[in-house]
């Protein structure tokens, strides 16, 4: 399935996952035009310029690469499409309140992830240990699978090189954890009281074995129905509820064990129907081998199929509204035709030089 052009504008996203990798697919260069000054720029690299395992990714931190002051910046967005990282709290208009909020955004490749901190031994008497920020200089990705239960991919992030150089390498990044949920008291005002959750209201309603004879038979259904026509027939409290005799009207029926029930019906009924063409070609083989007589009930079969769907087909097409709009077309061209018929009945035409009428031009004639 080839991509839209609001997939494509819509492309940066907060999360970390990735569970598809539909932002490799090409993007149509007339995605890029604007039809007016007031659609959004539709940018993307080339594919092979893309990146397919993002290791930097919403909730990380991180240090551009160049910054002398190694300033420590979070991921608030990612766009795969453009490899751009944007930064949370980092405003382009800062300063300008009549321009809208902006995000920096940096290349992917200048973003260096933040390790943690180390410890520098003093080498002299006289100076004390500090402290300075590892960045990763490079990540890799290692060990990438799909994981059917969280329904995404997932790989390990390993450092391959650190800024400032450090000899413990291949270091395991831990993906960012999403923040918890603040859960606010609920308003013992406005929320359910837990008594009255755990209540139980419902009663279900209580059948005379001696009128219905069993809840599981169609008796009890016909008994229902009876009471709506005849309500003389059988007494029946109309207070209690009904959902116990609509079981087969208030079910679902596109559920999945009703549609998997429904397949396997019809799988069934064409493997009896082509057993059935079989049966009939080997019954009366008429000097045929086996072989052509089963081709030639393959082909009475396949034939059976298509007359078959091309008859569902015109029957899902004969819908009300088409019948309907069908008996009203049918009905206006008759009015039609009897409009133009009585107008040419009684036409009339006046006399006029140059007319030419059959039977009275030869009676003139005559005389």
């Amino acid at each position: 399935m080839s991509l839209t052009r609001i997939q494509v504008q819509r492309a940066t996203t907060v999360s970390p996952w990735t569970r598809d990798f539909r932002h490799l697919l090409p993007v149509p260069k007339h995605f890029q035009n604007r039809q007016t000054w007031f659609d959004p720029i539709t940018k993307a690299v080339r594919v092979k310029d893309r990146i397919k395992y993002w290791n930097v990714v919403p909730g990380d931190q991180i240090c551009i690469r160049g910054d002398t002051r190694k300033t420590i910046h979070e991921v608030l967005s990612i766009n795969k499409f453009t490899n751009r990282v944007y930064l949370k709290g980092a405003n382009l208009h800062e300063g300008k309140p009549y321009k809208t909020p902006v995000n920096r955004s940096v290349h992917y490749s200048r973003c260096m992830l933040y390790i943690g901190e180390q410890v520098l031994q003093a080498t002299s008497p006289g100076e004390q240990s500090k402290a300075i920020s590892v960045f990763a200089r490079r990540v890799g990705a290692r060990d990438p699978h799909w994981d059917p239960i969280l329904y995404r991919w997932n790989w390990k992030r390993l450092v391959l090189a650190t800024d400032p150089y450090t000899p413990k390498t291949k270091i395991e990044l831990e993906w960012p954890q999403p923040e918890e949920r603040e859960h606010k008291e609920p308003n013992p005002l406005m929320d359910t009281t837990p008594e009255t959750v755990r209540e139980i209201t419902y009663k279900p309603p209580v059948f005379s074995l001696s009128r219905l004879i069993s809840l599981q038979s169609d008796a009890a259904e016909k008994a229902y129905l009876r009471t709506l026509f005849n309500p003389s027939a059988v007494p029946f409290d109309t207070s209690a509820p009904m959902e116990v005799h609509l079981t087969k009207e208030l079910s679902n029926p596109h559920s999945r064990a009703k549609k998997q029930a429904r397949w396997q019906a019809a799988v069934k009924r064409k493997s009896t129907l082509f057993k059935k063409f079989i049966a009939q070609e080997l019954k009366n083989i008429n000097g045929r081998s086996i072989r052509d007589a089963r081709a030639e009930a393959a082909f009475k079969y396949r034939q059976k199929l298509e007359e078959e769907r091309k008859s569902e087909k015109k029957r899902r097409w004969l819908t009300k509204d088409r019948l309907a709009k069908m008996d009203r077309k049918s009905k206006r061209k008759a009015r039609k035709a009897e409009k133009q018929k009585e107008k040419l009945s009684q036409l009339v035409l006046r006399d006029a030089p140059n007319q030419f009428i059959p039977g009275k031009s030869a009676r003139r004639q005559e005389a």
